[in-house]
C-alpha cells in the first residue's frame, strides 16, 4: 500500500477523532483506492454520520431543555408573584405597591445603564422585596395606630430575613436574594437587619430602598396622607446620604421629573 496515502489516511481519521468533520475521509471510498482503504474510509464514513446524528439530537434534547427549565423558572416566579400580590390584598394601603417598587427599579437600573441581565434582577427583586410580610400576624396588618409597638416594630425588622428564607431554594434567583435581605439597610449603617453601611450593601439593594421610599412617601399609609412627588423628593433630599445612595436619589429624581410615577 502507497505509504503517502497511509499517511493522508491516517491524518484525515485524526481530523475526524479532533472532531472536524469534512469531506476528507470521503475521498478515500473511490475505486482509485486499495479495497482496504476503501473499507477504513467507509466504516469511518458510517460512524461520522451516526455520531453527527447523535450530536444533532443531543442538541435538540439541551435546547428542549433549556426550554422546559425556562418555562419552570417563569412558573415559580408567576407562583412567587402571585404570593405578593395576594399577600398586598390583606393591606389596603400597600396594594399594588410591589408592581409601582418593581417598575421604579427598572427603571433608575436603566437610567443608571446597569447591563440587561442586572436590569432584570433589580426589576424582580423590587417585585419581590417584601415577601417576607408574608409572615405578619393579623394584628400587625390591621394595625391603624399611628405608630407601631414594640412587638410589632420587632416583626416588621425580620421581614427582609423572612423573605429570603421564603425564596432560598430558588437558587437561579442569584444576587437577588441578597437585594431582598438587605432593602432595609442604610448608607449610614443603621437600617436593619443587619446594620451594614455604604459599600457593604449591594447596589441592586440601594435601587429598591430608593424606589420603596418613594413609593411610601406618595402612597396613603396608616400612618401618613400621601404626598406629592416634590414633597417626596425634598424627604429623599433629606435622606440621601444617610438613609439613602445620594447618587441613585439624584438619578431617581430626575427620572420622576423626566418620565412621571407609575400608576
Amino acid at each position: 500500500m502507497d505509504a503517502n496515502v497511509v499517511e493522508r489516511l491516517i491524518k484525515a481519521l485524526e481530523n475526524v477523532a479532533r472532531g472536524t468533520y469534512s469531506n476528507d475521509v470521503m475521498e478515500f471510498t473511490k475505486p482509485d483506492y486499495a479495497p482496504s482503504v476503501r473499507r477504513v474510509a467507509e466504516a469511518m464514513g458510517m460512524m461520522m454520520v451516526k455520531v453527527e446524528a447523535r450530536e444533532m439530537r443531543l442538541e435538540e434534547l439541551v435546547a428542549d431543555l433549556r426550554q422546559a427549565n425556562q418555562q419552570l423558572r417563569e412558573n415559580i416566579l408567576d407562583t412567587v408573584s402571585t404570593m405578593a400580590n395576594a399577600l398586598e390584598a390583606r393591606d389596603e394601603y400597600t396594594r399594588g405597591h410591589s408592581h409601582r417598587v418593581s417598575n421604579y427599579c427598572n427603571r433608575l437600573a436603566c437610567r443608571i445603564n446597569l447591563p440587561a441581565q442586572e436590569v432584570t434582577n433589580v426589576k424582580l427583586g423590587g417585585m419581590l422585596h417584601d415577601i417576607g410580610k408574608i409572615g405578619f400576624s393579623d394584628s400587625l396588618f390591621a394595625n391603624g395606630e399611628t405608630s407601631p409597638d414594640e412587638k410589632m416594630r420587632a416583626e416588621i425588622v425580620q421581614h427582609p430575613l423572612i423573605g429570603e428564607r421564603i425564596l432560598k431554594d430558588l437558587h437561579f434567583l442569584g444576587p437577588i436574594l441578597k437585594y431582598v435581605r438587605y432593602h432595609h439597610e442604610r448608607v449610614d449603617g443603621q437600617g436593619y437587619p443587619y446594620g451594614l453601611y455604604g459599600p457593604q450593601i449591594p447596589l441592586g439593594a440601594k435601587i429598591i430602598s430608593v424606589a420603596d421610599c418613594f413609593d411610601a412617601i406618595t402612597s396613603n399609609r396608616p400612618y401618613q396622607n400621601k404626598r406629592s412627588p416634590s414633597e417626596a423628593f425634598k424627604t429623599m433630599r433629606g435622606l440621601a446620604g444617610y438613609a439613602l445612595e445620594k447618587d441613585l436619589v439624584h438619578e431617581f429624581i430626575v427620572e420622576i421629573q423626566d418620565n412621571g410615577m407609575e400608576d
